[in-house]
C-alpha cells in the first residue's frame, strides 16, 4: 500500500473464491462410529463441525501469512477488516469458531465485492471481431465461482445471522439451538453480520444470489435491529439502528415487489390458532411472530399496497407471487378461499392512510386494472380477486365504491347515454366517442363484475340500470350485424332481468320498447358503427335533413328494438317474466282502448293548444307501440308464454277489463268478441278438467269474479252475459256447478265438437284413439318451456281432452284397421299422425300377428316420422327404448357428472344413473363394479347431504329394478352394497339419506326372502305310469 497503491490491486476474483473454498472445505469421512460424536454447528452448514471450522480458519491464516501469492488478498482483507472492527474482532477470536468462521467468510465476500467493483470500473477490453459474440464483462463470475459464492453466502447466513435471531423472527418451527454468544453480545454480532450482508446486497453479482435465497432472514435481521425491542439490540447505537431502518426500506423498495410482499407475509407469521387450509398441510409451516413484528410487517405491507402498481404486487405476492402464470397460478385460481382473503385485505383501509377516500382514490383504479390481465391462468385468479374486492367495497362503502369503481367501470357507456352532459352539438359528425377497444373492455368488465360476480345488491342493480338502455341498443346492433358483443350483452340483460324485482324488470322492458323513460337510452345523436375487430364503436351521427328519411329510420329502429326485445323475452319464459310482460302489454292495450274515444274527441276539437296536440300525438305513438309489441309477442312466443294459473288469470282479467271498458262495437267488433270468447273459453276449459286445479288455484281464479259479474250485467251480447254468469258460479263453487255453456265454451277452445270427445282429425279411423287420451296433465307453476313453434304436453291446452269425455275405443287389430292406421301415419295434421303412430306402437307391443308380419314396413314408417318437425309426432315415433344401445356413453357421462364440483349436478347425475340402472336390468354387465365403487365413495365421503341421498337412492332404484334378478346380476357386489347401507343407517347424520338406506335394506330383505323362501304354490301333479 506504499506510495498510494490501492489495496488488492491486481488481485483476481479467482484468488478470493479459492480462499472461500478453503474455508468451506469438508472434512474426510469418519473412520468409525466414535468419530461421529463431535458437536455440529447449527444452521445450514451443520455438516461442518466446530473442529473442522477451526482447522479451516487456521489453514487460511497460515496461507495468508506464508505464501507470497496471497499477499494481495492479505492486504485487501486487512483494509476491509479495518472498516469493520466487529468482524475483525470476531475473526481473531478463538473461543467461538462458528462466529470466527462467519466473520472470515463475510470479510472474504466483502473483498470479492471490492475486486468485482474495481474490475467493473476498469476500462473495457477491446471488442471482438465482426460476427463474434461479445466478451463477458470483467466482473462476471464463472459457473463454478458462482456455485462457490452461493455456498459461502449460505454458510455466512447460517453461522453469522441465524443463531442470533430470537424465536418467531424469521425462524421455522421446531427445536432451536441456543445462540453461542451471551445475550449482551448477540445484538452487536447480529448488527455486524447484517451490515456486511446488506453491503453485499448492493452489488449485482453478489446481491442476486443473496436476495434470492436469504432475503427473508436478512429482512428479519434488519427488522429486529431497526424496530425490535431494545433488549435485542444491546451494543447497537441509535445511529446504527436508524441506518438499519434505512437499509430495510431501501431493500424493500429495490427488489421485485411481489417477492417483498411474500417475504413480509412469511415474517408476519400465521394468525393466532389458524389451521392450514385443505391441501396446504405439506407446505412450509409458519411460526407465531411477536406482536411488534406483526405490526411492523402489516405497516410495511400497507406501504407496498399504497405504491404504484401495489395492488398487483400484493395479489401476486399472496397468490404464490413469482409463480403466477404457472401451475401454482392454476391451483390458486381454484382456491377461492385465498382469493377471498386477498380481496378482504384490499378492501380494508390501512391505518397509516390519511383518509378512506384517499385510499379508494389510489387503490380502486388498480383494482379495475386486475380485470385486464391478459395471461389466461393469471387472469382467472386476478378476476376473482378484483370482483370480490369490488363487491366487498360496494357493501362496506357504497358511495365511495360507486364514485371510484362503478362509475369508471361504466364510463364508456355513460358517456353516450341520453343523460350525458357532453355538448354533442359542438362535436363534428363522425367523431368517435367510444373506441372499439374501450367498448369491448367495458362490456367484458361488466360481464365479469355483475354477471360472474352475481351479487344482486341494490347498488349494483341501480348502477347497471343507468346504462341498461345503451346495452340493449348495443345488443340490437349486434343482432343486426356480425359481432361478438351479442352474447355478453345478452347475458348482462338477462342477468339484470332475473335478479331485479319483478316490477323493476317489467318497467325496464317497457323502457326498452319505448313505453317509458325509466331506462336512459342511447343519445339521439349517437350511433353504433361496426369495428374492425368484430366489435363496435360509438360515434356522433350526422343530422338527417330529410324528414321522411328521419321518420323511416326512427320507425325502423323501433321495429328492430321490438323484435329484439321479443327475442330476449324468449329466454325468460321459464321464470314467468315473458308471461308477466305479455299481460302488462295487454293491460296497457286495455287502457289505450279506454282512452281512444276521449283522445279522438280531443283531436277533433278545434282550437286545441300545441301542448294538447303534442300529448295527443304522444298517446297515438304509444298506442302504436303497444299494438306492435302485442302483435309481435303473439306471433313469436304466445303459445308458451304462460307458465302457471296465476298468469292465465291475469291474462283473462286483462281481456275482461278491456271488454268492460269498451264493449265490442264497430268494424272490429267480430275480432274483439272472438278474443273475449277465447279468454272465457280458456277459463271454462280449466274448470272442465283440462288442468288439475288445486284449492290455491281457485283462490287465484276468484279474482275474476267481480269482472265476470260486471260483464254479465253490462255486455250487450246475451250469450256472453250468460257465459260470464255461469263462469262466476263455477269458480265460486270450485267447479261443483258446471252448466252446459261451460262445456260448449271449453270445446271451442280445445277443438272438440259439443257433446263429444276430442275432435278426431281426418284420416284417423273410428276405432283408433285420439292423442293424449285417458289423462289430464297437471299444470305446474314452474313447468319447463319449449321453443317457439313447439307445444309441450303440459303447456298446450288445444289438444287436451276433458276428463268428462267418453272413453275411447282401443286400437283395432283387424287388417283393414291396420291399413287405415298406416294411411293415417302420413296424415298432414300432426295430432292425427301422432295418434296413428301410438296405435301402431301399441299393436307391436301386444305382439299383433298382422303387425309383426309388416314389422319392416312399420319400422320404416317410424323412422320417417322421427324426422318430423312437430315434437309430438317425434315423441310418438321414438317409442323404442334406446338405453341398451347407448349404455356405455350414458354411464360414462353420468359417472363423470358425479365428480363435478357443483353439488346439484352431482345429485342430478346420480339420479339419472339410478334410472338408467333400473332400466338396464340384466344388461348392466361389467359396469356394476364401476357403479358400486362410485356410489360407495360418494355415500361415505361427499360433503353435501343431497348428493349422499342421491347415491343411496341409486341403490334403491337398482334393487327395485332388478327385483329377484338382483342375486344374479349383483352377486359380486351385493355384499358391498349391504355393508354400505348398514354404514349409512348407523353413521349418516342426514335423516332423509338414512331413510333411503332403510328403504333399500327393506327392498333387499324382500328380495332375499323371495329367493330363499319362495311362495308355496298348491298344484296337482298327475303322472301317467307306463
Amino acid at each position: 500500500m506504499a506510495g498510494g497503491t490501492e489495496p488488492g490491486a491486481g488481485l483476481g476474483p479467482e484468488r478470493v473464491v479459492e480462499a472461500l473454498e478453503l474455508l468451506l472445505r469438508s472434512p474426510p469421512p469418519p473412520a468409525g462410529p466414535a468419530e461421529r460424536d463431535g458437536e455440529a454447528v447449527p444452521g445450514p452448514e451443520g455438516a461442518l463441525r466446530l473442529e473442522t471450522l477451526r482447522s479451516n480458519v487456521s489453514a487460511l491464516e497460515e496461507r495468508l501469512l506464508r505464501e507470497p501469492g496471497w499477499a494481495a488478498l492479505r492486504g485487501l482483507r486487512h483494509a476491509v477488516l479495518a472498516r469493520a472492527p466487529a468482524l475483525a474482532a470476531g475473526a481473531a477470536s478463538e473461543a467461538d469458531p462458528g462466529w470466527a468462521a462467519a466473520c472470515a467468510l463475510l470479510a472474504l465476500l466483502l473483498c470479492l465485492k471490492e475486486r468485482l467493483a474495481a474490475l467493473a470500473a476498469a476500462p473495457a477490453a477491446p471488442g471482438a471481431g465482426a460476427g463474434a459474440a461479445p466478451p463477458p464483462s470483467a466482473d462476471t463470475l464463472s459457473v463454478a465461482q458462482g456455485r462457490a459464492v452461493g455456498r459461502a453466502l449460505r454458510a455466512a447466513v447460517g453461522l453469522g445471522l441465524v443463531p442470533y435471531l430470537p424465536p418467531g423472527v424469521g425462524q421455522l418451527p421446531g427445536p432451536r439451538t441456543p445462540p453461542p454468544a451471551p445475550p449482551a453480545s448477540s445484538g452487536a454480532r447480529l448488527h455486524a453480520a447484517t451490515a456486511a450482508l446488506s453491503e453485499l446486497a448492493q452489488h449485482p453479482a453478489l446481491g442476486a444470489p443473496l436476495l434470492a435465497r436469504h432475503l427473508g432472514l436478512l429482512l428479519a435481521g434488519l427488522c429486529l435491529l431497526g424496530h425490535g425491542p431494545a433488549a435485542c439490540s444491546q451494543g447497537v447505537s441509535d445511529a446504527e439502528r436508524a441506518r438499519c431502518r434505512e437499509t430495510l426500506q431501501h431493500i424493500l423498495d429495490r427488489i421485485y415487489q411481489p417477492l417483498a410482499v411474500r417475504e413480509l407475509l412469511i415474517l408476519q407469521g400465521r394468525p393466532k390458532q389458524s389451521p392450514p387450509s385443505p391441501g396446504e398441510e405439506t407446505k412450509r409451516a409458519l411460526v407465531r411472530a411477536p406482536a411488534w413484528l406483526r405490526r411492523l410487517c402489516g405497516q410495511l405491507l400497507s406501504e407496498r399496497l399504497m405504491r404504484p402498481s401495489g395492488v398487483q404486487a400484493v395479489v401476486r405476492g399472496i397468490m404464490e407471487g413469482t409463480g403466477a402464470g404457472g401451475a401454482g397460478a392454476e391451483a390458486a385460481a381454484v382456491d377461492w378461499r385465498k382469493c377471498d382473503a386477498v380481496a378482504k385485505i384490499l378492501a380494508s383501509c390501512p391505518q397509516q392512510c390519511r383518509s378512506l377516500q384517499e385510499y379508494y382514490r389510489l387503490v380502486c383504479p388498480q383494482v379495475l386494472g386486475l380485470l385486464h390481465i391478459q395471461d389466461k391462468l393469471t387472469a382467472l385468479q386476478f378476476q376473482r380477486v378484483a370482483t370480490t374486492t369490488l363487491l366487498t367495497m360496494a357493501k362496506e362503502h357504497p358511495q365511495l365504491a360507486e364514485k371510484y369503481l362503478l362509475q369508471p367501470l361504466l364510463a364508456p357507456l355513460l358517456r353516450c347515454s341520453d343523460t350525458a352532459e357532453l355538448l354533442l352539438e359542438d362535436l363534428s359528425a363522425g367523431a368517435v366517442l367510444v373506441t372499439e377497444a374501450e367498448l369491448d373492455t367495458c362490456v367484458q368488465d361488466v360481464l365479469k363484475v355483475y354477471v360472474v360476480g352475481n351479487d344482486s345488491s341494490s347498488l349494483l342493480l341501480g348502477s347497471l340500470q343507468s346504462v341498461l338502455g345503451v346495452v340493449f341498443s348495443l345488443y340490437s346492433f349486434a343482432k343486426q350485424n356480425v359481432s361478438y358483443l351479442r352474447s355478453p350483452c345478452q347475458e348482462i340483460l338477462l342477468w339484470f332481468l332475473e335478479k331485479s324485482e319483478r316490477e323493476v324488470s317489467l318497467a325496464v322492458l317497457e323502457g326498452f320498447a319505448g313505453l317509458n323513460s325509466i331506462v336512459p337510452t342511447l343519445h339521439p345523436r349517437c350511433r353504433f358503427c361496426a369495428g374492425s375487430e368484430g366489435g363496435a364503436t360509438i360515434a356522433v351521427e350526422e343530422t338527417i335533413s330529410d324528414e321522411d328519411d328521419a321518420l323511416y329510420q326512427k320507425i325502423s329502429l323501433e321495429q328492430c328494438h321490438v323484435e329484439n326485445l321479443v327475442e330476449l323475452l324468449s329466454h325468460c319464459q321459464k321464470s314467468g317474466l315473458a308471461g308477466d310482460f305479455f299481460i302488462r302489454c295487454l293491460q296497457a292495450l286495455t287502457h289505450v282502448a279506454a282512452e281512444d274515444e276521449v283522445a279522438s274527441n280531443l283531436a277533433a276539437t278545434p282550437g286545441g293548444s300545441l301542448l294538447e296536440l303534442e300529448q295527443y300525438h304522444t298517446g297515438q305513438r304509444r298506442k302504436l307501440l303497444v299494438l306492435q309489441l302485442v302483435a309481435t309477442l303473439c306471433e313469436n312466443i304466445s303459445d308458451t308464454v304462460f307458465t302457471n294459473v296465476a298468469q292465465v288469470q291475469e291474462f283473462v282479467a286483462a281481456m275482461l277489463q278491456r271488454a268492460c271498458a269498451s264493449p265490442a262495437q264497430g268494424p272490429g267488433a267480430a275480432v274483439e268478441a272472438q278474443t273475449l270468447a277465447m279468454a272465457m273459453g280458456l277459463v271454462a276449459a280449466m274448470l272442465g278438467g283440462a288442468v288439475q286445479l288445486r284449492s290455491s288455484d281457485f283462490a287465484v281464479l276468484k279474482r275474476l269474479v267481480p269482472l265476470l259479474e260486471e260483464l254479465s250485467r253490462t255486455y250487450p251480447e246475451p250469450v256472453t252475459q250468460e257465459l260470464a254468469s255461469d263462469l262466476r258460479i263455477a269458480i265460486c263453487t270450485h267447479g261443483a256447478f258446471s252448466p252446459g255453456t261451460l262445456g260448449a265454451a271449453a270445446d271451442g277452445v280445445l277443438g272438440k265438437k259439443p257433446g263429444t270427445g276430442v275432435q278426431r282429425p281426418a284420416g284417423i279411423p273410428s276405432g283408433a284413439p285420439s292423442p293424449r287420451s285417458g289423462r289430464a296433465p297437471s299444470w305446474h307453476s314452474h313447468s319447463s318451456s319449449s321453443a317457439p313453434g313447439q307445444r309441450s304436453e303440459e303447456q298446450t291446452l288445444s289438444h287436451e281432452p276433458s276428463t268428462t269425455g267418453p272413453a275411447l275405443a282401443p286400437c283395432t287389430d283387424s287388417p283393414a284397421g291396420l291399413q287405415e292406421l298406416l294411411v293415417s301415419a302420413y296424415d298432414p295434421q300432426p295430432p292425427g299422425r301422432a295418434a296413428a303412430l301410438r296405435c301402431l306402437a301399441s299393436l307391436i307391443t301386444q305382439r299383433d300377428p298382422e303387425a309383426l308380419r309388416l314389422q319392416e314396413k312399420l319400422l320404416q314408417v317410424f323412422l320417417e316420422n322421427m324426422q318430423h318437425e312437430d315434437a309430438f309426432v317425434y315423441l310418438s315415433a321414438i317409442q323404442g327404448d334406446m338405453v341398451f344401445k347407448h349404455r356405455e356413453p350414458l354411464v360414462q357421462a353420468f359417472l363423470q357428472g358425479a365428480r363435478d364440483p357443483d353439488s346439484a349436478l352431482r345429485a342430478s347425475s346420480l339420479s339419472n344413473l339410478g334410472e338408467l340402472c333400473q332400466r338396464l336390468g340384466f344388461q348392466l354387465g361389467s359396469i356394476v363394479q364401476e357403479v358400486t365403487s362410485c356410489v360407495t365413495a360418494i355415500a361415505k365421503t361427499d360433503p353435501e347431504a343431497q348428493v349422499r341421498r342421491a347415491a343411496v337412492h341409486v341403490v334403491v332404484l337398482l334393487l327395485r329394478g332388478l327385483s329377484e334378478k338382483a342375486t344374479e346380476v349383483l352377486q359380486d357386489v351385493l355384499r358391498d352394497l349391504y355393508r354400505l347401507l348398514k354404514h349409512v343407517v348407523v353413521a349418516e347424520p342426514d335423516g332423509a339419506t338414512k331413510l333411503h338406506a332403510q328403504l333399500a335394506l327393506e327392498e333387499l330383505d324382500a328380495v332375499m326372502r323371495r329367493v330363499l323362501f319362495p311362495p308355496q304354490v298348491l298344484e296337482k301333479k298327475i303322472t301317467v305310469l307306463p
